[in-house]
């Protein structure tokens, strides 16, 4: 077929579609520039050749400090959060045949809030050994158990993609409501950290951030992959896929705890940085010009999104730095918008 070939990596096969490649190839120089600009900019700013000779080993002692230990690991955490965030959401919305279908629209992100801020009030803040490691394995568990709640309410004989939203929407306001509830309980230092942590931010962010989220990438992409064939077959319906023999149950389990686990060390390590995970996927789509979101394609669209939301609320109001979720929300908020009226629309053909 035209524009399309194929590709075999040990047990990593299936068609390669010229748009998806050149979303990924072109996407990806441009995140490289966004983070290289990302780390120029500052209070002490860095010319961006000078960033990439101190990438490279050289630059001056002042420079590599500021690059290495103070700007990179932000513009890589916020990279890693954004692509993690937007391949667990183009896996759920391939499952689920809908484009509301996200982590932070199904209630997996404020599952792992609910479990990084349960430990923050009740074990003692955000600093030290203790929370780097507390932290993201509540946020882990509570994603995890917040993604199995709403599959195990919008199962019936298989999973409907807008039951699965309906469900989804629910276990996000409790699981919401709740973490509210435990900023009230905590001391006020930490709380207002965790309130700054749960609108989603990167500020402060080191290598000790990069390293779980990457590591995870590196594990859980390549396995999205290998289910990615199954994803497209998903668009047919679940009867036509068994026909295939195919066992649709446990492989579209394994892959929803791929997304989940995917959703949870993000929000573990940034927050829940809103509409990442729903608008990325989507865009990846349009561009790519497949029917379902592509998952390398959606990863780089997600980490631009993040590093350039980043670098608008760090830069845009001089002094005063917002979180980089407000920014993604007045992105993504009026998306989501859309999505509404539009599948509103359809509902009524």
């Amino acid at each position: 077929m035209k524009g399309h070939a194929g590709f075999r990596l040990g047990p990593l096969s299936g068609p390669l579609r010229a748009r998806s490649l050149a979303l990924a190839l072109v996407g990806s120089g441009l995140l490289v520039l966004a983070a290289a600009v990302s780390v120029a900019l500052g209070d002490y700013p860095i010319g961006l050749g000078e960033v990439f000779e101190v990438l490279l080993g050289g630059g001056q002692r002042g420079q590599r400090f500021v690059v290495w230990e103070l700007r990179l690991p932000r513009a890589l955490t916020a990279a890693l959060v954004g692509a993690a965030l937007a391949v667990s959401g183009a896996v759920f919305q391939s499952i689920a045949r809908n484009p509301l279908a996200s982590p932070d629209v199904l209630g997996v992100t404020w599952g792992a809030a609910l479990g990084a801020v349960s430990v923050i009030t009740f074990a003692g803040g955000l600093s030290g050994p203790p929370a780097q490691v507390s932290v993201p394995l509540a946020a882990l568990g509570g994603g995890l158990l917040a993604g199995l709640l709403v599959y195990g309410l919008a199962w019936r004989r298989g999973i409907e993609g807008f039951r699965m939203v309906l469900v989804g929407i629910g276990v996000a306001a409790v699981t919401g409501n709740l973490t509210q509830y435990l900023l009230t309980l905590g001391d006020v230092t930490d709380a207002t950290r965790a309130l700054v942590w749960i609108t989603g931010s990167l500020n402060g962010r080191g290598w000790e951030h990069v390293v779980p989220v990457g590591a995870a990438l590196v594990v859980l992409l390549p396995a999205a992959l290998l289910g990615a064939r199954l994803l497209g077959a998903l668009q047919f319906g679940e009867e036509t896929v068994r026909g295939l023999g195919v066992r649709v149950d446990g492989a579209r389990t394994a892959l929803l705890l791929l997304a989940v686990a995917l959703a949870a060390v993000a929000t573990a390590a940034a927050g829940p940085i809103a509409f990442v995970a729903l608008v990325s996927p989507q865009i990846a789509l349009r561009l790519a010009g497949t029917a379902t979101p592509p998952l390398l394609g959606s990863a780089v669209v997600g980490g631009l999104l993040v590093v350039v939301s980043d670098l608008v609320a760090r830069t845009l109001f001089g002094g005063f730095e917002l979180p980089v979720g407000v920014v993604t929300a007045v992105l993504g908020a009026p998306y989501l918008m859309h999505l509404i009226i539009r599948s509103r629309r359809e509902a009524r053909v």
